[in-house]
């Protein structure tokens, strides 16, 4: 505020119909907007912005009229909150054509990624997770170049050759914590693979990661029933099946609103514990 004024940063009413809609209509006048959800739980009561206009203004305009929007905010549970404040919904929005969704793990794909975002003319959703607000890790200094991470390139986090570990957001490093454990505990190298970017989605580092190991756990923290980790198991069955040696495995969060009690929430999650158990299952 102090280096730009109020002209720069602005500190809306809280009505996410109204300010999103108002960023949308900046947009398509040629402003790159970037939107802050509280919690991207609140997405429900802008949501015809969101989807109906934001994802078509281009399309139905024939290309006229474009939308680089940036809307940004947690989407994660295992704060907590209560079922109200816990949606992880970049599933949702990559169902819907005009829409990219990202969701990084680390700070330099942070940096990297939002920076793609608010230079594409599309309107990139993009999912922060609230308990790795804290995280510290080693970032490309800026004197060193432009450090920009392309949207829809996934990045290999752990190398491995017995089992594929592909996840996005927090999971990586819930996958991570679990592919040492693998290591030091069962002998069992894990490759861990930081998808990064939900749509679009890396396609080939996908199927190459699948068809070194032979085998995949999909570590998603979003629901199981048509989550990401569905789409990215029908990808696998229909371009590397023959690769497969055991089935296609997920961990995703329970199949129920999320809890409140802290502990029963942690367990709701996917966490290391049950990524390995999972793995054991197909090693």
């Amino acid at each position: 505020m102090e280096k730009w004024g109020d002209k720069r940063v602005v500190d809306t009413p809280i009505s996410e119909a109204g300010f999103i809609g108002m960023g949308i209509g900046a947009s398509m006048l040629g402003v790159r907007p970037v939107m802050e959800l509280m919690f991207w739980s609140f997405h429900s009561v802008a949501f015809d912005q969101l989807v109906s206009n934001a994802a078509c203004v281009r399309y139905m305009s024939g290309g006229l009229c474009h939308c680089p929007i940036v809307v940004r905010g947690p989407a994660n549970g295992g704060t907590g909150v209560g079922a109200t404040h816990s949606h992880i919904p970049e599933g949702l929005f990559a169902a819907f054509p005009g829409l990219k969704v990202c969701a990084p793990a680390t700070p330099a794909d942070a940096k990297g990624l939002i920076k793609a975002a608010i230079r594409d003319n599309d309107p990139v959703y993009f999912m922060e997770n609230t308990l790795l607000y804290g995280n510290t890790g080693e970032v490309p200094d800026p004197a060193a170049g432009d450090h920009v991470v392309p949207l829809g390139v996934a990045d290999i986090k752990r190398e491995g050759s017995d089992v594929s570990l592909i996840a996005h957001g927090r999971s990586v490093i819930h996958a991570l914590a679990a592919a040492e454990i693998l290591q030091s505990e069962h002998g069992i190298n894990a490759e861990v693979l930081d998808l990064r970017s939900i749509r679009p989605l890396d396609q080939d580092a996908i199927l190459k990661s699948v068809m070194k190991t032979n085998r995949v756990v999909l570590v998603d923290e979003s629901k199981p029933f048509g989550g990401v980790s569905a789409m990215v198991a029908m990808l696998i069955q229909d371009h590397a099946f023959d690769y497969l040696d055991a089935p296609i495995k997920r961990v995703c969060s329970i199949d129920a609103p999320a809890i409140y009690s802290k502990f029963v929430e942690h367990e709701q999650l996917p966490n290391p514990r049950r990524i390995v158990e999972k793995v054991l299952t197909i090693a």
